[in-house]
């Protein structure tokens, strides 16, 4: 896995990172907003952990700008000392997904990172089911009618994000936001043989092309 740590707190954030190197994820440490929204624009990560209360931009700030500029949806874990509810209620409206309040035990963190894994299958060898077919991300592998079939790492990931988004509509600028970096992102031509190849394999109906706006995976 790789995370994005936003902590200025330098004795906070080299316990946190030792603590996350420990654990086998791949560690961003950033010590302030600005550097960290860079980081979140230029690479992809699998989620990030925002201190609310950073330098130069505030990590509240960060997780606006993500939200609402770039529409990066990875999962976000904010850390807050405040006990005002006002900044919680900010982040939770600009769609945070899990809080921790200062002082924290490091197995409080273990449990935050553990729920946002299962749930939007992140680096988990468990297997998804599709109705009668059998995806396991970790191995980029799906059971169909009892025979495995190997897919791209993209394909891979397109199909974990239209799972984990599944019945809404995706655009491809969604796509290309959330599962490539800045540096190397294709054509909407490529993408689309991407979905063709996954179609191919799900069925044609599952993904759903919605004129002008992207695609939608449909799936009960």
């Amino acid at each position: 896995m790789k995370v994005l740590l936003l902590e200025d707190d330098l004795a906070l954030s080299d316990i946190l990172q030792d603590h996350l190197i420990h654990k086998k994820i791949d560690v961003t440490l950033c010590n302030n907003g600005q550097e960290a929204l860079e980081y979140l624009v230029e690479e992809v990560f699998d989620f990030a952990i925002l201190d609310i209360n950073t330098p130069i931009v505030s990590g509240l700030k960060v997780l606006k700008i993500i939200r609402s500029e770039y529409k990066i949806t990875i999962p976000i874990i904010i850390i807050t000392a405040y006990h005002d509810t006002k900044y919680l209620k900010e982040a939770f409206e600009n769609q945070v997904d899990d809080y921790i309040k200062k002082p924290f035990d490091l197995e409080e963190l273990d449990q935050r990172i553990n729920k946002l894994c299962r749930h939007f299958s992140i680096e988990q060898k468990d297997i998804i089911k599709i109705d009668n077919i059998f995806f396991t991300p970790y191995e980029c592998e799906l059971v169909i009618n009892n025979k495995r079939v190997f897919i791209a790492k993209k394909e891979r990931d397109i199909l974990k994000y239209f799972i984990t988004h599944k019945n809404r509509v995706i655009s491809s600028e969604e796509l290309l936001q959330n599962i490539w970096q800045y540096s190397e992102q294709p054509s909407d031509a490529t993408i689309r043989v991407y979905i063709k190849n996954l179609r191919e394999l799900l069925g044609k109906d599952r993904i759903i092309t919605i004129r002008s706006l992207g695609y939608k995976f449909e799936q009960k």
